[in-house]
């Protein structure tokens, strides 16, 4: 099933039910205004939205064009949003990056940071930065939204609260965050509001690319129209999705409509590229004793988008462009 909510004058959308080949959606605040509402009594609305998902794939019964444009992020807010950092890879370029040491526990304590959640990016609204200088930089990621989760739960048991997946540009602004987490307390001017995918998907849609509670597809990232990396999200990943969920939950429980990402997708496997520029940026200091590659400038564009074996988009794709923020 793949949902969506569209803008509206309501700051949480509008909830639609999106056929697979994302080209027609149909509103239903009849069974629940909004994806959060839905989230919220998931084991009782979900078999009556599957129902629509089935009639709108049939082409039976009303239906809308579905505008990728027209959608606000499937969550344009939510009660939390945790982001990880499951790709040791990108873990060990980026604090290379900053001269920072790696963590002890790098290989068995998940890394995460608790990011803000009031509002989020549409899948193709502006990036809006003051000041280049800032370091713009996109991290390509893919998330899970769980709904209500016990404190102290397993991995396994986590497994079973993982309801709707979606993609995420986690913006970053480079240059604020070493002075940021010099001081020892986390980030906060250096991660602007994330973007998500236009539709977010049940993991049924996934079929056998969902394993192990990780994603085996590439997530290609085009910066300024140019292929600049398709890393496999399953891939190196050392701890998948319930393992994150398990962590977050550790010391309280996680409200239905938690988002939980990824962190940037990233692989060993340099010929696949990146998933964001500050890797790519660690490689070139290592190659040629200096970075190369310059941050994102206004009116820079970044898409990313995941296909199926088929070559048809799963969640629809985040395309946006960086504009100066007056």
């Amino acid at each position: 099933m793949k949902l969506a909510s569209l803008k509206s004058l309501h700051r949480d959308g509008v909830l639609v039910v999106v056929n697979k080949p994302l080209t027609h959606a149909r509103v239903v605040v009849d069974i629940a205004p909004t994806l959060q509402q839905a989230l919220d009594n998931w084991e009782q609305l979900m078999p009556r939205l599957n129902r629509v998902y089935q009639e709108l794939n049939a082409g039976h019964g009303q239906a809308i064009a579905f505008k990728p444009e027209d959608a606000a992020a499937p969550l344009p807010r939510a009660y939390q949003w945790l982001d990880g950092s499951a790709y040791l890879s990108h873990v060990k370029r980026v604090r290379n990056a900053r001269g920072a040491e790696l963590p002890g526990k790098l290989l068995d304590d998940p890394l995460m940071y608790q990011g803000g959640s009031d509002g989020f990016l549409g899948a193709h609204e502006p990036i809006e930065v003051r000041d280049e200088s800032f370091g713009i930089d996109f991290e390509a990621e893919v998330g899970v939204i769980t709904d209500d989760v016990e404190s102290g739960i397993s991995d396994s048991e986590a497994a079973t609260h993982i309801k709707l997946l979606v993609l995420i540009n986690d913006i970053s602004l480079r240059h604020l965050i070493p002075d940021e987490l010099s001081k020892g307390f986390g980030f906060v001017h250096g991660k602007p509001a994330s973007a998500f995918s236009p539709v977010a998907v049940t993991p049924d849609e996934l079929d056998s690319a969902w394993r192990d509670n990780k994603l085996h597809f590439p997530l290609k990232v085009y910066w300024n129209q140019e292929l600049f990396g398709q890393a496999n999200a399953g891939d190196d990943m050392q701890f998948s999705f319930a393992r994150l969920i398990s962590h977050a939950a550790k010391t309280r429980n996680l409200g239905a409509g938690t988002i939980i990402g990824s962190g940037t997708v990233s692989n060993q496997d340099l010929t696949r590229g990146y998933s964001c520029i500050v890797e790519k940026r660690v490689v070139e200091i290592v190659e040629s004793g200096k970075p190369l590659t310059d941050f994102m400038h206004f009116d820079d564009t970044i898409r990313i988008e995941m296909q199926n074996h088929q070559g048809h988009s799963i969640f629809g794709a985040i395309d946006q462009t960086v504009k100066q923020c007056l």
